[in-house]
């Protein structure tokens, strides 16, 4: 299992931006969907998007359409999440987490944490007052 490691969480202000990256020790990411989390205290983690581990479709939960891409750098076998115009709602723990399937996956919908394991200790997005 491949093991993750988050960066580039960090201050932000509302309308922000910020750019999360995603790489794994060990096993590389290149065979694997990749999805972003993020938690609230006291909420359940919920799914923000993803990238499918064959042809790169992505998908978005509702609330980051057009705010948030999620890419992969094959080369660096590196997953971003490019985070615009960044709210308050948004400012809880992000993760990136790989799939469980055996074979290929396909990102279709809203990524949903039971269907991807070894999470990394995400970066904060904490938003100054």
């Amino acid at each position: 299992q491949p093991r993750l490691v988050e960066s580039g969480g960090g201050l932000v202000q509302p309308g922000g931006s910020l750019r999360l990256s995603c790489k794994a020790s060990g096993v590389g990411l290149r065979s694997y969907a990749i999805g972003w989390f993020r938690q609230a205290p006291g909420k359940e983690r919920e799914g923000v998007s993803c990238i499918s581990s064959e042809d790169d479709t992505t998908y978005y939960e509702d609330s980051v359409k057009g705010r948030f891409t999620i890419s992969r750098d094959r080369a660096s076998d590196t997953v971003y999440l490019q985070m615009n115009a960044l709210e308050p709602e948004d400012s809880p723990i992000y993760y990136c987490a790989v799939d469980r399937a055996l074979g290929p996956y396909r990102c279709f919908a809203t990524p949903r944490p039971g269907e991807f394991h070894s999470w990394g200790r995400g970066p904060q997005v904490p938003f100054s007052s």
